[in-house]
């Protein structure tokens, strides 16, 4: 996982893969305030992202998650959020399997999980190895605006002529 504020990680970029940097610059550059939400493509089936309206949960009441074929770049536009987040053992108990649907695998738990709060501006990187618990509330439920950008894994080793 990689956790940091958009608006200060240009000393980040000149690390990352081509697709990672894509994910981070649409992130800082577009205003997500009035665009509809749901899923909006930017390079096909290799980046999209989907804008995401919702109310934050007790934390234990949301699922821990895995997906395989994309990266998860979840990104806050509005309001705060909780986060778990762990290296996948390949201990945890699968609560729902759906990977070969929707890419996303429900753990019932998560060992060694830890947390951390997004505010606007902030984002996390989550690789096929990490177990991340998305929309968990900080003290009471509340209304957030969150982007999630899907990066598939195989772009990441893509050649570009």
């Amino acid at each position: 996982m990689i956790f940091g504020d958009v608006h200060r990680c240009q000393d980040l970029f000149p690390s990352l893969p081509r697709p990672l940097q894509v994910a981070l610059s649409l992130l800082k550059d577009t205003d997500f305030a009035t665009l509809a939400t749901g899923r909006h493509d930017v390079e096909g089936d290799d980046i999209f992202f989907q804008v995401i309206d919702l109310t934050t949960k007790p934390f234990n009441d949301n699922k821990p998650e895995v997906h395989r074929t994309y990266i998860d770049v979840q990104f806050l536009f509005r309001g705060q959020e909780k986060i778990g987040f762990a290296v996948d053992t390949g201990n945890n108990k699968v609560a729902e399997d759906l990977l070969a649907d929707r890419d996303l695998l429900f753990y019932q738990d998560c060992e060694n999980e830890a947390s951390v709060v997004m505010k606007p501006g902030s984002f996390a990187i989550f690789f096929p190895s990490d177990v991340h618990r998305p929309a968990g509330c900080v003290g009471e439920p509340a209304a957030i605006r969150k982007v999630v950008v899907k990066v598939r894994v195989a772009a990441l080793s893509a050649k570009t002529s």
